[in-house]
């Protein structure tokens, strides 16, 4: 499967540098990373709790 995602991600690229420019390819490639890290929250892959919880008081 990430081998499958890592295709698709690079031939998105490809695209974006075939098509456009490089600062297109990068922005391209700036949204696959933000997607990916959202789909790792959203699959429980990763914990953001300890960053998103609020202070807690030693009182």
């Amino acid at each position: 499967m990430n081998k499958l995602i890592g295709a698709v991600f690079g031939l998105a690229l490809g695209f974006a540098l075939a098509f456009g420019s490089f600062g297109q390819m990068v922005i391209v490639a700036l949204f696959g990373a933000i997607g990916f890290a959202v789909a790792k929250v959203v699959a429980r892959e990763i914990d953001l709790s300890p960053y998103v919880q609020g202070r807690r008081s030693n009182q």
